[in-house]
């Protein structure tokens, strides 16, 4: 099968599964944020895109403090992707893979003392500023819906996460692996 046929693939299962689980479970009907979701989730299937964020030396950051370090470091609409993504990063841990969080923040790591929901709250919301100082509306929006539905969105991508473990031992899903 060709990758695309691959990515196009998960992409309707996470549609699916993601629009059922906040519309009909959570009765939350945006669109613009279901859609925002199933794209976190198509991309993040890539460990490359979960670890996006570079040094100056091309190293990927793996801690949200050297993140927000970096996203400091910079300017403009790069400032604004750095921040977003740090958002992403900390929903998608914190929503589909909670139990990791702890090993990401044990105490010889410079995320110890880090309150993920916090700093992903504050992430959109910073991304959310940034957005409208370059006049994209609507993106600002969203951004900033994330920030005040973060504790949400992470609940309902949990969700998502066991209704597609469900059809996993069902053998109703395509295998879902960080790629």
């Amino acid at each position: 099968m060709h990758a695309d046929d691959d990515s196009t693939k998960m992409h309707r299962f996470f549609a699916g599964i993601t629009e059922q689980t906040f519309q009909a479970k959570l009765g939350v009907p945006d669109t613009d944020l279901i859609d925002y979701l199933t794209g976190l989730l198509t991309r993040f299937i890539h460990s490359d895109m979960v670890f996006k964020v570079r040094s100056l030396t091309g190293k990927p950051l793996t801690e949200v403090a050297d993140m927000l370090i970096e996203a400091e470091a910079r300017i403009g609409q790069a400032k604004q992707s750095v921040h977003q993504h740090v958002g992403d990063f900390l929903l998608f841990w914190s929503g589909v893979y909670p139990e990791s969080l702890t090993r990401m923040q044990k105490a010889d790591r410079k995320d110890h003392l880090l309150n993920y929901w916090v700093v992903g709250k504050q992430a959109y919301s910073k991304a959310s500023e940034l957005s409208a100082e370059e006049h994209s509306d609507q993106e600002a929006e969203l951004l900033h819906k994330l920030s005040h539905e973060f504790e949400l969105c992470a609940y309902g991508l949990g969700e998502v996460r066991r209704e597609w473990e469900r059809r996993d031992q069902e053998g109703d899903s395509p295998q879902i692996i960080l790629m």
